[in-house]
């Protein structure tokens, strides 16, 4: 049954919208939104707007309905698990694997996987979905958080923006990157001459990426990357913006025979942990097909 909360304005405040938030911290700032756009949010018995000033006294009801059952279908698809509790879920996507649905992906999707493994998901912005925190591509493998629930889909969510989480990737670029360990600070936003591809482009989102080299092939980079920002493309944009695209990379560098896909594996994440404030370290070793390319890399090369 729909759940309602009745609060009383004890204090002067600026805006209904910021006292709900204040007052219910279970709730989104988002789905609160919904709420008072939908009418479930009232100021002394009549339906208030997010910007609305109140004065001590003024009492508050706040109706959360039934959350809405999703519309996306569970699907048994087999995944690795990195870690999982009460709140949040960690798991080593495969490439080839979209995250979430969307034009050309109806289904069989990591989202469609986790409705499946967790069918105990509570509600986030009154559906009950995986709470989606950021995102990996199609063809990325590596760790990725799920929020279970609204609470610790907001904290996850405050702890991306305050740039506190820790990942870390492994790439494998084109050619002898040096200096050996440095950043790369440039602004990435979508190419102007290519609407598929992120570029870097001046007046574009602040974008900032750590590198150190691990290990220099002959014509190929070992490298850990760490994105202090989380844009779309983010490494792969700021590698082949340098000189260095990743191999495999077909929109940002070029096919390679010896890979089918760009070689980056998200390999570590560091967060805390919703509810305790308790440090998770989660880490995925390098897949068979990305492990394959290195082994035949470091082999000997015989004399013709």
């Amino acid at each position: 049954m729909p759940a309602t909360h009745l609060l009383t304005v004890d204090a002067p405040t600026d805006r209904l919208d910021h006292f709900a938030a204040a007052r219910l911290p279970h709730l989104t700032r988002s789905h609160i939104k919904l709420l008072i756009d939908s009418g479930m949010v009232t100021v002394d018995g009549k339906p208030g707007k997010p910007s609305r000033r109140l004065r001590p006294g003024q009492a508050v009801a706040v109706t959360v309905p039934d959350p809405t059952p999703s519309t996306l279908t569970p699907e048994d698809i087999p995944l690795r698990v990195a870690y999982e509790d009460a709140d949040v879920i960690v798991v080593d996507k495969p490439a080839g694997l979209v995250v979430h649905p969307g034009p050309g992906h109806p289904s069989h999707t990591l989202v469609n996987a986790i409705l499946a493994r967790c069918p105990d998901l509570a509600a986030i912005k009154g559906t009950i979905r995986p709470g989606i925190v950021h995102r990996l591509d199609k063809d990325t493998s590596g760790l990725i958080v799920i929020a279970k629930h609204d609470a610790a889909h907001q904290d996850l969510q405050r702890q991306f923006k305050a740039r506190s989480v820790k990942k870390t990737y492994l790439a494998l670029a084109l050619g002898r990157i040096a200096p050996a360990h440095g950043r790369i600070d440039a602004p990435i936003a979508r190419d102007p001459r290519h609407r598929q591809r992120m570029a870097v482009v001046p007046g574009g989102r602040a974008s900032v990426t750590d590198y150190r080299v691990l290990e220099q092939l002959p014509d190929h980079c070992y490298v850990e990357c760490g994105p202090r920002t989380g844009r779309t493309h983010q490494i792969r944009v700021h590698l082949a913006s340098i000189g260095h695209p990743l191999l495999g990379d077909s929109l940002y560098g070029g096919r390679s025979p010896l890979l089918a896909r760009q070689f980056l594996h998200a390999a570590a994440l560091e967060f805390r942990q919703p509810r305790s404030g308790e440090p998770v370290r989660c880490n995925a070793p390098l897949p068979e097909d990305l492990a394959a390319v290195l082994s035949t890399l470091r082999a000997p090369r015989r004399p013709r």
